[in-house]
């Protein structure tokens, strides 16, 4: 599924103004996984992809 990028930072500012202006709604969290869904078709994809594993093995580094 190819959405332009301008139609995923729409729907980031939409997904950002409805978590400042209400909190999570169900509405809102549907739109934020239509963001999540459009955002992993792009090609910053594997980036985000290796930030959060790298995000995953430091927190899981660490010992209490």
């Amino acid at each position: 599924m190819i959405l332009s990028i301008s139609g995923v930072v729409l729907l980031g500012i939409i997904v950002f103004l409805f978590f400042k202006k209400d909190g999570l709604k169900a509405s809102h969290a549907l739109v934020a996984a239509l963001f999540g869904f459009y955002l992993a078709s792009t090609a910053i994809a594997p980036s985000i992809k290796a930030g959060g594993e790298s995000l995953a093995s430091l927190l899981g580094g660490i010992k209490f």
